[in-house]
């Protein structure tokens, strides 16, 4: 019998649920910085073979919203608890258990499998490596009684063969719910933004990464080539300065970098134009969430 099913990926911010999202599905599908608050959306990365397909989702980390898009956040990871096979609930070596206690109080009530990955289990410094490491188990024992739970390193790929195994045997048996060539359910251009917005937060400090949204205005492929016109928006005056730079070379950095990194995506050569709007106050917008794609479906 054939296998399907969704696997949702919730927990913290910077925990590395998006650094196991690609390692589980096999492709940089969500970007990754060592920065909190990377994803803003729910991503979806498929994984196909003869027998199963598995549709894992990658969320935004959990956080008392204090503007309308960390709001938005909030109701892409909350949604994930109500349509999962099973559920990943990724927590780290330094978090304690009680973060976030009111979206964990809703996790203890779900009748699905759920899979408590302990992440970086390789920066469990001072003292006792084991000893911390089954303390922390304990720990989610305690607050988790019903979940399974596997000790991993998403970054050195440690223990993440054991946990696919174990998705694969709790999956439904269920035809394929999307094409077997399949691999996200994003368009094109919500990798193109994902991907600038991914340099925005490598190349610039403090505030900046987290009052930027990219938005693609034109797409055009080619045979061998497709051209790209995007808009980066930030909240002020101040801000499209500092992303421009001195005789723009930052915005140049950034795009360069962007560019370089779609033509690996696409496999074709990128021709990328980047410009700076400012959209006052974007993240509290109604019209913004909607215009940016943050409107649950």
């Amino acid at each position: 019998m054939h296998k399907s099913g969704f696997v949702n990926i919730v927990g913290n911010p910077n925990v590395g649920k998006s650094t196991l999202m690609n390692l589980l599905v096999g492709e940089r599908i969500s970007i990754a910085t060592f920065k909190a608050q990377t994803t803003r959306h729910r991503i979806m990365g498929i994984l196909n073979t003869p027998e199963m397909q598995i549709c894992f989702s990658d969320t935004p980390g959990v956080l008392k919203p204090n503007y309308k898009l960390q709001e938005q956040m909030l109701q892409f990871s909350e949604s994930a608890l109500q349509d999962a096979d099973v559920l990943l609930y990724v927590t780290d070596m330094v978090e304690t258990p009680d973060k976030n206690a009111d979206f964990l109080e809703k996790v203890q009530q779900l009748k699905v499998p759920i899979l408590v990955l302990i992440n970086k289990i390789d920066m469990a410094g001072g003292g006792n490596p084991t000893a911390i490491l089954a303390q922390k188990v304990e720990e989610w024992h305690a607050i988790l009684p019903q979940a399974e739970i596997f000790p991993i390193s998403a970054l050195h790929k440690f223990g993440v063969d054991q946990v696919l195994a174990r998705i694969k045997e709790l999956l439904p048996e269920s035809p394929a719910y999307f094409d077997k060539d399949a691999w996200t359910d994003k368009p094109a251009r919500f990798f193109v933004t994902e991907i600038i917005r991914e340099k925005i937060l490598l190349y610039y400090d403090k505030e900046i990464p987290y009052s930027v949204e990219a938005v693609v205005e034109s797409f055009k492929e080619e045979k061998d080539l497709i051209r790209i016109e995007a808009v980066i928006y930030v909240e002020r005056e101040s801000q499209k300065g500092i992303i421009i730079g001195h005789q723009g070379v930052a915005l140049k950095r950034v795009s360069s970098e962007a560019r370089r990194e779609l033509e690996r995506f696409f496999g074709k050569r990128i021709f990328l134009q980047c410009f700076v709007k400012v959209d006052k106050d974007w993240r509290s917008s109604d019209r913004a969430m909607k215009q940016f794609g943050y409107d649950l479906e």
